[in-house]
């Protein structure tokens, strides 16, 4: 059971970049739920993802010389998940109907910045890689996905703000 979660249902062995491939697959889930109806099923999906992930790697990891193996990758999906939230809920908030094609910003921004961040790992995002322990393996990632949701933000506000009304 470790395993599944852990490589969220072998998502994980997708190569090259088996990260980008669960953050992909996260962003469409995310999409898919919003566009149904279940904005709120984001923020529920990440707090299980997170719960999920603190329970399932350090069992996967057991026993394993590599402390941060690419196939784990619900780390990713709850980085990503997080990163979602900072635009998904305003999005639903304001009763915008379309994320997919109308908000397509609502989710190509957190993707991007997401996948930045935890390539990049820049500030905390890398101290907690270099923990090199399970905990370090979810903790980079949710970083990240903090990271990528104040930026996505940050952003929103700015072209909102600033940008939009000059246009």
């Amino acid at each position: 059971m470790s395993r599944a979660v852990a490589t969220v249902l072998g998502i994980g062995h997708l190569r090259p970049a088996s990260g980008t491939w669960a953050s992909a697959a996260t962003v469409a889930v995310a999409v898919g739920l919003y566009q149904a109806g279940l904005a709120l099923a984001v923020p529920v999906l990440f707090v299980l993802a997170v719960l999920a992930g603190f329970w399932a790697v350090p069992r996967y990891l057991a026993g394993r010389g590599d402390t941060d193996p690419s196939e784990v990758v619900i780390d990713e999906v709850a980085g990503q998940l997080l990163a979602l939230c900072f635009t998904v809920i305003p999005l639903w908030r304001h009763d915008v109907a379309d994320l997919a094609l109308a908000a397509w910003p609502g989710w190509v921004v957190p993707f991007l910045l997401f996948r930045l961040f935890d390539i990049w790992k820049p500030w905390l995002v890398g101290r907690a890689d270099r923990r090199h322990d399970a905990a370090g393996v979810m903790l980079d990632d949710l970083w990240a996905g903090l990271f990528a949701g104040l930026g996505s933000a940050a952003l929103a506000g700015l072209y909102h703000g600033a940008i939009e009304p000059w246009l």
